[in-house]
């Protein structure tokens, strides 16, 4: 899995009849600090997050376990949202903000 931000949606009016209905995100990968990193994904959201959320992405065929993505032409999803991580006493809070 990876930890990641969602910094935009990707719109396509037109794709394979499995992935219709569905949601997709662009998330961008972020370090245990909150800072962003290059890497992002195009992800189909199995759980309703929205652009500035911390999110769980799962990747590969993990990215296929969730009861969205079974059997579909989906390589990455993100399968939760991040209240609050705990690294090193130090803690990010998505309502307080960065890390404390």
């Amino acid at each position: 899995m990876l930890l990641g931000k969602v910094i935009g949606t990707v719109w396509a009016t037109r794709k394979d009849p499995g992935l219709v209905g569905m949601k997709f995100l662009i998330v961008r990968e972020v370090d245990l600090d909150g800072e962003p990193q290059s890497a992002f994904v195009v992800a189909a959201d199995a759980v309703g997050a929205g652009e500035g959320e911390t999110v769980l992405v799962a990747q590969g065929s993990s990215g296929r376990q969730t009861e969205l993505t079974k059997g579909k032409a989906v390589d990455a999803v993100v399968m939760a949202i991040v209240d609050r991580l705990d690294v090193d006493e130090r803690v990010l809070d998505e309502a307080a903000g960065p890390f404390a």
